[in-house]
């Protein structure tokens, strides 16, 4: 079984401190940065493109977990794997082509993902569960960071949790959208190995180094 990881979502960081905000996830131990992608049609935001990967990755050593919440994914891969991403995780509900999705994605040396909403069903990805080398069960309605954890999530990631075993895949199963300290440990329970956070982290009133710090303490205890 995969180890825990703590994966920061810069989504809530203080983009004029960037390199800072990065280097303190660093220093308290994070295991990913979290990039997420939003082009304003899939999802209502508008976020960070290749360029701000290509600044991640000139600033940590970090693996770059890049969240694609875009239309035709497969036509922007090329520039994010040149950019730097260590993995690309794209949307079932924007690939009808999502078996050919995937293998693109490693073929540019990233581990590739695949992605739930929420209001999708678990069996959507049932077909290319063996392709992938990730499964982001999204526990909220993506688009925007500091929104409420969906507690019907849990058992969504149980679910992925199960269909994983029964194919023996050592993929990691991670959660992404109101993680923090207090649901943390359920997640692990359920099954997830990968966690994103973003409020949890950089909003804390101590610090995102207590953020990520309590995080790695609720993972411990679980």
């Amino acid at each position: 079984m995969n180890t825990s990881v703590i994966a920061p979502s810069i989504l809530s960081a203080d983009f004029t401190r960037l390199g800072e905000e990065i280097a303190a996830c660093e220093s308290a131990g994070a295991d990913w940065i979290h990039v997420d992608v939003m082009d304003g049609h899939f999802v209502p935001n508008i976020t960070m493109g290749p360029f701000i990967v290509e600044t991640c990755r000139r600033i940590t050593k970090l693996p770059l977990d890049v969240h694609l919440m875009i239309e035709r994914p497969e036509q922007h891969l090329d520039v994010f794997a040149k950019a730097g991403a260590s993995g690309l995780t794209v949307h079932i509900e924007t690939c009808p082509h999502i078996h050919r999705t995937l293998q693109q994605i490693k073929s540019l040396g990233c581990r590739a993902g695949v992605v739930l909403n929420p209001g999708t069903p678990v069996g959507a990805i049932e077909a290319v569960l063996s392709e992938a080398d990730l499964v982001l069960v999204m526990s909220v309605n993506p688009g925007f960071s500091g929104q409420t954890f969906i507690p019907e999530s849990v058992a969504r990631v149980a679910d992925v949790r199960r269909r994983l075993d029964a194919l023996s895949s050592s993929a990691w199963l991670e959660v992404d959208g109101g993680v923090s300290s207090e649901n943390i440990a359920t997640l692990k329970e359920a099954g997830a190995t990968a966690f994103v956070s973003a409020t949890a982290i950089f909003k804390h009133p101590q610090g995102t180094k207590a953020g990520i710090q309590a995080l790695r303490s609720a993972l411990v205890k679980a």
